[in-house]
């Protein structure tokens, strides 16, 4: 569990800025507080940010959308099983008890780390300074030096993403409906996920118990339980952050929701129609990139030492090398222990951000911190309705407990008790019924004039 921010306030600071006679007074001793920005509200920066939320320090937290997101259930927007919402909450909101905190819906361009300002635009004219920078700006896609295939495989990394892909699968079953000619029909009813790790697994798993079971009635030319659902690994299995029984335990259970696992399958080339695997080319419509990130341009911004993914070699106090002001932490972080980087998961970015809180109030006090460790409390994935796969040190379970377990740990990380409640009652009501309650095809571009009106005043 994470420390109380009061906990985080070291000894040596006045009881004036420690307690409630600062907060009460923090309206006119603001402008003197050392000032701590932070780019990115992921997991990593949102805990920072909790974290410093009763220090004695100004936030400022930078991102270019107005939401957190808790990205381990987007696969689950974009197979009609939940809503945007439903995953998300307004920073703003979030860090509302925050007095010594302000959001800004702004994009980073740029750090001048010299002159200590992060840049709002390309010439630097808009920029906001800083006495201590955390950056948590995650990752996107990587597609290993084949971009041109983000075209035609998309990855699931936004709400945008999510709410692009569930458009393209069920209009995917639409179009199958209309089509005469039974080539074409295959194709359409032919969904590829590149990459087999949780999230390959779980997509997979969820677009095969809406294809053969929530839309297996609703249609009257198909049969949506024909649909072939393939997940391609270059790997020779599957899920290589579990043991390989687990892994194994995970394959057979996607082979009876009907989904085909190759394993020891680099793609090869991605097209409008279709993909190479192997030296097959398979005819799909839809085809779904899960299979590696990159990191976002930080190591650019600050001219550091990054790895092949990207991200920034940090020191072991997750600092960038020659600038102890300077944080980096979660995906856009390259750290390793024992011979290996961290993952890239979510418990890792929330742990280096509370991680970073703490050494940014030890820096100010004059101490030193003690290296990062990551304590590993273990893997959870989970395979369609009921059945999921732990992994916490020797424990390991499968089946429907671990899927409890999975679902326990994913509503109690949900921000917001509201969308605690509404994720618990649409999944109780899909395990129930098998329906999907967000099968909406939206098209953005279709908006009517009242809309394009707005849209237009906002630009």
């Amino acid at each position: 569990m994470p420390k109380r921010a009061d906990d985080l306030i070291p000894p040596e600071y006045p009881a004036t800025l420690a307690g409630e006679d600062w907060r009460g007074s923090f309206h006119r001793e603001q402008e003197h507080l050392p000032h701590v920005v932070i780019v990115g509200g992921g997991f990593g920066g949102l805990q920072a940010a909790r974290a410093l939320g009763k220090a004695p320090v100004r936030v400022t937290v930078i991102d270019r959308t107005n939401h957190h997101l808790f990205q381990p259930l987007l696969y689950q927007v974009a197979t009609a099983a939940l809503s945007p919402a439903d995953i998300s909450a307004p920073i703003r909101h979030v860090l509302r008890h925050n007095k010594n905190t302000r959001v800004l819906l702004a994009e980073v361009t740029g750090v001048d780390t010299v002159g200590r300002r992060v840049l709002l635009d390309e010439r630097g004219e808009r920029s906001i300074p800083y006495d201590y920078l955390i950056i948590a700006t995650g990752a996107g896609q990587n597609y290993f030096g084949h971009r041109e295939w983000a075209r035609y495989a998309p990855g699931l990394k936004t709400l945008e993403d999510a709410t692009r892909l569930r458009r393209q699968i069920l209009l995917a079953f639409e179009a199958a409906e209309m089509e005469s000619d039974p080539d074409r029909q295959r194709a359409l009813l032919t969904f590829v996920l590149v990459g087999a790790g949780p999230t390959g697994v779980e997509m997979a798993g969820a677009i095969a118990e809406l294809a053969h079971k929530a839309l297996a009635s609703d249609f009257r030319t198909i049969n949506p339980h024909s649909a072939r659902i393939i997940l391609v690994e270059a790997a020779p299995r599957i899920l290589l952050s579990f043991p390989p029984e687990l892994a194994e335990k995970a394959r057979r259970a996607l082979n009876r929701l009907g989904v085909e696992v190759r394993t020891s399958a680099p793609v090869e080339a991605v097209d409008e129609n279709g993909v190479v695997i192997g030296g097959e080319y398979l005819p799909a419509k839809t085809i779904i990139w899960t299979a590696g990130v990159e990191a976002s341009p930080a190591g650019r911004w600050l001219q550091a030492e990054v790895d092949r993914a990207g991200r920034v070699k940090v020191n072991p106090d997750l600092s960038v090398p020659g600038h102890p002001e300077i944080f980096v932490i979660g995906d856009t972080a390259h750290l390793e222990e024992k011979g290996q980087p961290l993952p890239g998961l979510a418990p890792v970015a929330m742990q280096e951000g509370r991680y970073v809180a703490r050494a940014i109030l030890q820096r100010l006090a004059g101490q030193e911190p003690a290296p990062f460790h990551y304590v590993n409390k273990g893997n959870l994935a989970t395979v369609g309705r009921a059945w999921g796969l732990l992994q916490i040190g020797r424990l390991r379970l499968t089946g429907f407990l671990a899927w409890i377990l999975w679902l326990t740990v994913h509503i109690f990380y949900l921000i917001g008790f509201r969308n605690r409640v509404l994720v618990l009652f649409q999944w109780a009501w899909a395990y129930l019924t098998f329906q999907r309650g967000a099968r909406l095809i939206l098209y953005p571009e279709r908006a009517d004039s009242r809309e394009a009106v707005a849209l237009a005043a906002l630009d």
